[in-house]
């Protein structure tokens, strides 16, 4: 996947508006206009489908709050008003099957301002839903947008600049265009090395003081699911998560008073999900991490600022791996909107010094934690230890340590030097019988969690035979349109079968001139 950034770097220092600490709402358009759909469709069904399920599934406050779903044809349509995720898969995997059962093979005429205007009906819509729910107490105050596209991703670009310069665009935090090729497919143990880059390349140009993202992808199951994935990251940038505190005069300290620091500000980032969080996979016995113990640090939910302060530095060879526990956590610089712009700028190069001197010195450094409050019985305070790995990129990895505490006592006897007869060659012809690859990579091993998962989310209460797409009524009837819709949500709502289809009326286009409203829905599906 490569990536090509446009963006305003004055907008992503200093945003006009102050946004709220929460996941941004999501507008996925899906343009079907290219010549050849066939391929596309079925791998952005199935990794739309993978990725919301885990969404779904993940317990803790909501990493997907709100997504609505735009097909452009030779017209813009919605699949999907703004439903909120959680709670609602058998929806969404209803109208994943619409999406399935799309034409294909160039059925529609490209060009046209669909994809634009699918981008301000979704914007419009958004800003109906917004204006309801904080009437009720609740806020939701930002949104994204997918576009995903086999036509020209600059000239796609062109036609947002054009269209949206007059467009109230206050709500919308970020345009991604991506651009879906047809080629060989991607093996991948490639993927992860073509993943969107954090930061903006040298052609880098301002488009409606808003950012840009333009990306190109392989049409394989792969590379799409790991794009919807970075949606379940913490996208808040009121503040940063991680104090990073080293000696001011360096790792000497004979020149610098102990009490003197220098503070790198960082941002924590998963680097996987936590099994635990997986409500699905939970049996009773097993329940998330106490994300209060001293011992634990968490980048999902970012509710704290954690401390970490440098005690020391280790030599990498000099760490076993039998001490280092937990989930591991990737730093980073911080993004935090709130700093000057000269401040993160110089808090940027002083981390990329500290990775780059770490990892040409081959150490690791370990550091200690403090927690915010001391114990309410003894007054006393539990500090915990983590290290802190480099890599030949601009990041940081830590990872939770063994303390003396928790350590309990192992014997380690040492390999015998010769073996009894008959022993020593079965082990090497079963060894050698092995596939050997150079490193593990996570992307080629399967567990069927998704299908697990699927199967805890789906939960049909009726089931009923959908007709075939070429024998279902015409859609474009306004004096039947409320009608049909009530018949076509009824049986949904009663029955969540993946090849029911959702498709009311009364948010198209096309046959109604507004969105109807959180409350609305309520009452027009009674």
């Amino acid at each position: 996947m490569n990536c090509r950034k446009l963006l305003s770097e004055t907008r992503r220092a200093f945003p006009a508006t102050k946004v709220h600490c929460q996941q941004p709402s999501r507008i996925l358009i899906v343009d079907v206009t290219s010549p050849s759909w066939t391929n596309p469709c079925s791998v952005l069904s199935e990794a739309l489908e993978n990725t919301l399920c885990l969404a779904c599934s993940l317990t803790g406050p909501c990493r997907v709050p709100l997504l609505s779903l735009y097909v452009v044809q030779n017209q813009q349509e919605c699949l999907l008003p703004f439903t909120q995720v959680r709670e609602n898969f058998a929806r969404i995997q209803a109208c994943i099957s619409e999406l399935r059962s799309l034409p294909r093979e160039g059925c529609f005429p490209q060009g046209g301002n669909g994809v634009v205007q699918a981008v301000q009906d979704g914007l419009q819509q958004f800003k109906q839903y917004s204006r309801h729910t904080a009437a009720g107490g609740s806020a939701n105050s930002c949104v994204e947008i997918t576009i995903l596209t086999s036509q020209s991703s600059r000239e796609m670009v062109k036609q947002l600049e054009k269209k949206l310069k007059d467009v109230d665009l206050v709500n919308l935090r970020r345009i991604q265009v991506i651009e879906v090729l047809k080629r060989d497919f991607l093996e991948p143990e490639d993927v992860e090395q073509c993943m969107p880059a954090e930061e903006p390349s040298s052609n880098d140009v301002a488009i409606l003081g808003m950012d840009i993202d333009v990306q190109t992808i392989e049409d394989n199951v792969i590379s799409l699911e790991m794009l919807f994935k970075t949606w379940l990251h913490d996208y808040s940038t009121e503040r940063e998560h991680l104090h990073l505190l080293l000696p001011s005069g360096g790792f000497s300290h004979a020149t610098a008073p102990k009490t003197t620091l220098m503070c790198l500000k960082c941002d924590l980032q998963e680097r996987l999900l936590d099994p635990a969080l997986l409500s699905g996979t939970v049996d009773g016995t097993m329940r998330a991490a106490d994300l209060n113990s001293p011992s634990q640090m968490a980048a999902w939910p970012a509710t704290e600022l954690y401390k970490l302060q440098v005690v020391k530095a280790l030599k990498s060879e000099g760490v076993c791996e039998s001490v280092v526990y937990g989930l591991p956590f990737i730093i980073r610089p911080t993004s935090c909107w709130q700093l000057d712009w000269d401040d993160l700028e110089t808090n940027q190069h002083s981390f990329h010094a500290l990775c780059r001197s770490l990892l040409q010195r081959k150490w690791m450094l370990l550091a200690k934690r403090e927690p915010r409050n001391v114990s309410p019985n003894w007054n006393i305070t539990v500090h915990s230890y983590y290290i802190i790995v480099p890599s030949d990129s601009a990041t940081l990895l830590v990872k939770a340590v063994a303390i003396r505490e928790l350590l309990l006592p192992s014997t380690f006897p040492a390999l015998l030097a010769e073996h009894p007869e008959g022993v020593h060659a079965p082990i090497e012809s079963a060894l050698n019988s092995l596939e050997v690859e150079v490193a593990y990579n996570p992307l080629h091993v399967k567990s069927n969690l998704y299908k697990y998962l699927k199967s805890v989310l789906y939960k049909p209460l009726h089931r009923q035979q959908a007709q075939p797409r070429d024998q279902r009524p015409e859609r474009h009837q306004p004096k039947q349109h409320q009608s049909r819709a009530k018949a076509t949500v009824a049986p949904l709502l009663m029955a969540a079968s993946p090849v029911q289809v959702f498709r009311p009326a009364a948010v198209r286009r096309d046959s109604c001139e507004r969105s109807l409203l959180p409350k609305e829905y309520d009452e027009f599906l009674q």
